[in-house]
């Protein structure tokens, strides 16, 4: 089952569009292991979620050891949920290709982000994997996006919407997605307009405050789905004490009942 299946799948199972964000951050955690932390949040969260996203670099921060968690992790995690590898790697062809390598083939991840900065041929690896998901950098979450994303270009578009154009051209395989964050919601409906039928991949819900009514009302297609919210610290640390398993699957069920809700309201 390629990428697109799978997330179609396990959302229609768990009737759910929420993606939990798999970052375990030390100085917020309570007081276990961080792989301990991940089995915990996995296993109490399995039947409430659409995927899951660690992002590499709460990894790579703990060097080799950070990385054997990481493969340990993503082994926990039931083999019909699809696993998105927040890595944003983007790099010359030849570069490019050994990163899609170790994100799908090494790693084993069912998707991944990707810088689209050094363009098409920085891309292309990933995409060649046409049973595996490559989410686009296009209008990103942070503060700073506009320094560069709102840029007029010589078409006079701003670059996001370029970047949603190119990635329309580029989908030949039906893998591409888009990362479009909650915190611009009238961007989100533009990249919506522009790629009716892509997956689009939203952060920026909790703490970067990002509004959750918005990120589903704009976000999914027309059938109500291919709209994944990735929130991570809201859900992870909703307790610091030991019950911050059950905690979690608390704040996850909620949050995925309240996105279902937006998603009735718009159908």
């Amino acid at each position: 089952m390629d990428f697109i299946g799978k997330l179609l799948h396990t959302s229609r199972k768990n009737k759910s569009l929420l993606c939990i964000g798999l970052d375990p951050d030390p100085e917020l955690m309570p007081r276990v292991g961080i792989l301990e932390f991940n089995k915990a949040i996995i296993d109490t969260t399995c039947d409430l979620v659409c995927a899951y996203k660690p992002n590499l670099a709460f990894y790579e921060a703990l060097g080799i050891a950070g990385l054997t968690i990481l493969e340990k992790t993503i082994e926990h995690i039931p083999g019909d949920i699809p696993i998105i590898g927040d890595a944003k790697r983007g790099d010359i062809g030849n570069t490019a290709k050994a990163y899609a390598k170790a994100l799908f083939s090494t790693f084993g991840f069912d998707a991944a982000t990707v810088n689209p900065y050094l363009g098409f041929d920085s891309i292309e690896p990933f995409i060649s994997y046409r049973d595996k998901g490559v989410f686009i950098l296009c209008r990103t979450s942070n503060k700073g996006a506009s320094d560069f994303q709102d840029l007029p270009c010589l078409s006079g578009f701003p670059l996001y919407e370029v970047v949603a154009q190119k990635a329309k051209q580029w989908n030949a395989y039906g893998n591409i997605g888009l990362v479009v964050g909650a915190t611009y919601p009238e961007e989100l409906r533009k990249v919506r307009s522009i790629c009716p039928e892509m997956c689009l991949l939203i952060p920026g819900i909790g703490a970067q405050g990002g509004d959750l009514a918005s990120a589903v009302g704009y976000g999914v297609d027309a059938q109500g789905e291919k709209a994944i919210i990735a929130i991570s610290r809201q859900i992870l640390y909703a307790s610091k004490e030991r019950d911050f398993a059950q905690a979690a699957r608390n704040r996850a069920e909620k949050i995925r009942n309240q996105i279902n809700e937006y998603r009735n309201k718009g159908r």
